[in-house]
C-alpha cells in the first residue's frame, strides 16, 4: 500500500458545467416515454405547483432491481430505473437512459430509500447521470453518490442553470456539508480523498465538544473516533490509525470512526473486491482481517425462482461469479466466510442474524454492506449500513467516515396486547407523518419505554432492523437485563462480564433529541403495511373487505429469529389443536435466519409442528425478501403476506405484498385471508403428537 503515498491526486475543478439533458422521473409514464424519445420536458421553477407530479419514494430496488445487481461492472449503466413503477407501468427499458444523453435525474421526496446497494448510483453514473436532484435524499444513497463522485442537490433552481449551459460553482454541492464530506466531493469521491488523507493533504477537523449530556449513540461514537492526524500507519496491514477516544461529541461533529466489525455479503463483496484490487493493489492485504466477516446468504436459493428469461440473460452464471469472487478474495486475505452448507442446500445464516447471535457486543461500532445492519442495535451497539466504496475503503483504513447524527427518541409506554408484536410497533411508527415525510432521515432512532423494555433482544432486533425503513442512520436500544440474559444464553458469557459490559450504556438525563415520539402500546392492534411501501400502515381490523392470500412468508433477518419461530409455532400449534391446518388456497413458507435458529426449532419440536400444519420449511437464506428464493410472487395479481421488512414495487416479485407480524402472517396462512391472530388459552407451543 506504500504506493498510495506517491500517487498523484488532484481535486476536481471548482466550477462544473453539466452538458446534457435532464430526465424528470414523473408519476405519468407517458411523460417519461416522451423524454426517452427525445422531448425535453418543460419545468417551471418559479411555479412548482404547475409542474407534473414527480415520483416520490423511489427505492434502490426500483433504480436497480435485485437481479440487475448480479452485474458488478459498467454493464450496470444499461439498467438504471428499469424497475421504476409509474402509473402501474415500467416505462424505462434497458439502455434507454444511456441512449438518452441525460446528465441529471430529478425526482420528489425520499430519493434512494431502501437497500444500501451502491449498484444504484453506480448504474446511474455509468449511464451518464452526473447529478441527482430531489426534495430530500436518503442517507446511504446520498453517501454512495458522494463516494462515487455523483453530485446531489435539493436545489431545483439548478435545472435552469444546466439547461442554460451555465457553469455551477462546486460550492453549490458542498454548502451545508461537514468538512470531510465537502472534501470528498471536492476530490471526486471517497477513495481519492482517502489517498489524499494518507498523504496529509486533507483537513480533518478536530472535535472540540466540551462536557454535555449524551445519548447512548453519542457515547459510542465518542469512544470510536480516530485521531485527526494523517493515517500513515495504514501503510501496513497490521497497523491501525490511532483511536482518539473523545470524551464528548455532539450532532454535527465529523470524523472517522474505528469499526469493531466490518462485514459484507456476496451481493457487495465482489464489486468491493474489484475496486480494492484496482485502486489499492491486486495483492494488497486488508487491514486487520480478523475483524472482517464475509457471508454467502442472499442467493443460495436463486436457481429455484429465476425465470427462464433471466436465465437467458446469463444471470444465474453471474450470480455464481459473485460467490466465487467473494470466496477467492476472502481466502487470499484470511477473511472468515460464513458460507453455504455442505450437506444440504442453504447457508450458515443471514449476515445480520449471525452478527447479532455470535459477534455483536454492547458498545461496539459495526458496519455492514446492507441497510439492515442496524439489526445489532438490539444489543446496544451502533450498527449501520454502508455502500461498496465505504466497504473497500474500510478494508485498508479500518475506519469509516461519520458525521455524528441527531437522535429521535421513541417512547412506547404501557403494555402491549397479547397479539401485538414489535413488528406492529414498527409498522405503526412507519405510518406516522413525521417519518413518512422524511423528517427522521439520517437520524438515530433510540427506542425506549416500558413496552420496549419488555421485549426480548430478538424482538428488539425487529425494531432496530427496520430503522432502515425509517430512513434512519441506525436504531438502538439501551442494553439492560434482557441484554445480559442474551449474552449469557447465546454466548455463554459470565453474568459479571455481561453486566460490566453494559455499564454506562444508557442515555444521560438531559441528552438532546431532535424529536420525541410517544405511543401507548395499549392503543396499537395488529398492523399491516399495504402493498408498495412499509409506510402504508393500517390496522388489520380497518381492512374493509377480506383479502385472500396465496402466499404467506415468515423469515428473513427481520422475522427468522428464535422468537419469531416461537410465534409461528404458537399459531400453528393452536390450529392443530383445533383440527385446522394451513389453508388449501395458501402456501406458507417458514425460513430460518440461521442454523442456530434451526437447531432451536429442532430442540423445541417446532419443525414437526410446522410440517404437520402444512408449512414449507426452508434452510437459512435471504431468499424471497431479495426476490431470490421460495416465497416470491410470480403474477401481478398474486397477494402475499410477509413478515419481511419491505414491500417496495418488485422487491419480491410482481405481486401485491402486505407486511405483517409473524403472528398475523401465520394466522392469515391458516385462515387463507388476512386476519388478526386470536390467542387461544395461554399455553406453550407443543409438537403435534
Amino acid at each position: 500500500m506504500s504506493s498510495l503515498l506517491d500517487r498523484k491526486i488532484d481535486k476536481r475543478p471548482d466550477r462544473v458545467r453539466l452538458r446534457g439533458r435532464i430526465l424528470f422521473l414523473t408519476e405519468d409514464p407517458e411523460l417519461i416515454r416522451r423524454q426517452l424519445a427525445g422531448w425535453d420536458m418543460p419545468w417551471d421553477t418559479a411555479n412548482p405547483a404547475a409542474n407534473p407530479k414527480l415520483r416520490d419514494d423511489i427505492s434502490t430496488d426500483e433504480i436497480t432491481p435485485a437481479h440487475i445487481c448480479f452485474f458488478f461492472d459498467e454493464t450496470l449503466g444499461e439498467f438504471p430505473y428499469t424497475g421504476l413503477k409509474c402509473g402501474g407501468e415500467l416505462p424505462i427499458k434497458r439502455g434507454d437512459v444511456k441512449r438518452g444523453g441525460f446528465v441529471a435525474a430529478v425526482s420528489g421526496k425520499r430519493r434512494g430509500k431502501g437497500s444500501s446497494r451502491e449498484q444504484s448510483p453506480y448504474a446511474e453514473r455509468s449511464a451518464g447521470i452526473q447529478l441527482v436532484i430531489a426534495e430530500n435524499i436518503e442517507r446511504i444513497y446520498q453517501q454512495n453518490c458522494q463516494n462515487l463522485g455523483v453530485l446531489t442537490s435539493t436545489n431545483f433552481g439548478l435545472i435552469e442553470k444546466i439547461r442554460a449551459g451555465a457553469e455551477i460553482p462546486l460550492s453549490e454541492f458542498t454548502q451545508g456539508q461537514d468538512d470531510i464530506t465537502r472534501q470528498i466531493i471536492e476530490y471526486g469521491g471517497l477513495f481519492p480523498f482517502n489517498v489524499a488523507r494518507m498523504q496529509g493533504k486533507v483537513f480533518l477537523p478536530p472535535i472540540e465538544t466540551g462536557p454535555r449530556p449524551m445519548t447512548i449513540a453519542e457515547k459510542i461514537f465518542a469512544k470510536h473516533m480516530v485521531a485527526a492526524q494523517p493515517p500513515a500507519a495504514l501503510e501496513g496491514s497490521s497497523r491501525n490509525s490511532k483511536l482518539e477516544t473523545r470524551n464528548f461529541v455532539r450532532p454535527g461533529d465529523s470524523g472517522f470512526a474505528r469499526a469493531d466489525i466490518r462485514f459484507s455479503h456476496e451481493y457487495v463483496t465482489p464489486m468491493a473486491a474489484i475496486f480494492f484490487e484496482h485502486f489499492v493493489g491486486k495483492d494488497a492485504p486488508v487491514n486487520d482481517a480478523g475483524s472482517i466477516l464475509f457471508f454467502r446468504d442472499h442467493l443460495t436459493f436463486l436457481d429455484e425462482v429465476l425465470s427462464p428469461e433471466k436465465r437467458k440473460m446469463g444471470l444465474l452464471d453471474l450470480a455464481t461469479q459473485l460467490k466465487l469472487k467473494q470466496d477467492e478474495f476472502g481466502r487470499s486475505r484470511g477473511i472468515k466466510l460464513h458460507g453455504e452448507l455442505t450437506d444440504r442446500k442453504g447457508s450458515q445464516g443471514i449476515c445480520h442474524s449471525l452478527v447479532l447471535e455470535s459477534y455483536a457486543l454492547p458498545g461496539q461500532l459495526i458496519v455492514g454492506s446492507d441497510s439492515h445492519t442496524p439489526h445489532s442495535g438490539a444489543i446496544g451497539a451502533v450498527a449501520f449500513g454502508i455502500g461498496t466504496t465505504d466497504v473497500f475503503n474500510s478494508w485498508f483504513t479500518r475506519d469509516v467516515r461519520v458525521r455524528v447524527p441527531e437522535s429521535v427518541k421513541v417512547v412506547i409506554r404501557g403494555r402491549r396486547r397479547p397479539n401485538v408484536t414489535a413488528k406492529d410497533f414498527i409498522l405503526k411508527l412507519l405510518s406516522l407523518d413525521y417519518i413518512k415525510t422524511g423528517q427522521a432521515l439520517a437520524k438515530v432512532t433510540e427506542y425506549s419505554g416500558e413496552a420496549i423494555e419488555e421485549l426480548s433482544v430478538d424482538e428488539r432486533a425487529t425494531m432496530t432492523n427496520m430503522a432502515a425503513e425509517i430512513g434512519g442512520f441506525t436504531g438502538i436500544v439501551a442494553p439492560d437485563a434482557k441484554a445480559v440474559e442474551f449474552l449469557m444464553e447465546r454466548r455463554g458469557m459470565p453474568r459479571a462480564a455481561a453486566e460490566a459490559m453494559i455499564a454506562g450504556l444508557q442515555s444521560d438525563a438531559g441528552a438532546e433529541y431532535a424529536h420525541v415520539i410517544e405511543l401507548d402500546a395499549a392503543t396499537i392492534t395488529p398492523m399491516v403495511a399495504t402493498p408498495g411501501d412499509p409506510g402504508n400502515g393500517k390496522f388489520v381490523r380497518d381492512l374493509t373487505v377480506p383479502i385472500p392470500v396465496e402466499i404467506a412468508y415468515g423469515g428473513t433477518c427481520t422475522a427468522g429469529k428464535n422468537e419469531d419461530m416461537d410465534m409461528y409455532a404458537r399459531v400453528l400449534a393452536d390450529a392443530l389443536r383445533q383440527g385446522r391446518r394451513v389453508a388449501e388456497s395458501t402456501k406458507f413458507f417458514i425460513q430460518f435466519g440461521s442454523q442456530n435458529t434451526r437447531d432451536y426449532c429442532l430442540r423445541h419440536g417446532y419443525i414437526d409442528v410446522f410440517q404437520q400444519a402444512g408449512a414449507i420449511v426452508i434452510e437459512p437464506s435471504c431468499g424471497a425478501c431479495i426476490n431470490a428464493g421460495p416465497g416470491v410472487s410470480t403474477r401481478p395479481d398474486q397477494v402475499v403476506i410477509s413478515a419481511q421488512n419491505r414491500n417496495f414495487p418488485g422487491r419480491s416479485g410482481p405481486g401485491q405484498m402486505y407486511l405483517a407480524s409473524p403472528l398475523t402472517v401465520a394466522a392469515s396462512a391458516v385462515a387463507g385471508y388476512i386476519v388478526e391472530y386470536e390467542p387461544a388459552e395461554a399455553m406453550e407451543p407443543a409438537a403435534a403428537g
